[in-house]
């Protein structure tokens, strides 16, 4: 139930993959380090940064751009 005047939204995280095995790939954040599926970026490598948003990695992403986007998360309290 959403309460009056509060606005919910979903939002992409920057994350580092750092293995890769088919369709699966490992990601870290801030040393969190996920399973996620490659299935719709396909092209993503070991050492990409990706958007990974509801455990599918969405969009390549330059790592100035992912570091820039964690900071901001961070100073949001969303992230570590």
């Amino acid at each position: 139930m959403q309460e009056k005047g509060v606005v919910r939204m979903c939002l992409a995280v920057p994350a580092k993959i750092i293995e890769k095995k088919d369709q699966m790939a490992v990601v870290d954040l801030s040393g969190v380090q996920r399973n996620v599926s490659t299935m719709l970026l396909p092209e993503a490598q070991v050492g990409d940064f990706v958007l990974v948003h509801a455990g599918f990695a969405m969009q390549i992403v330059d790592e100035e751009e992912a570091e820039r986007t964690n900071e901001a998360l961070r100073e949001l309290n969303i992230i570590d």
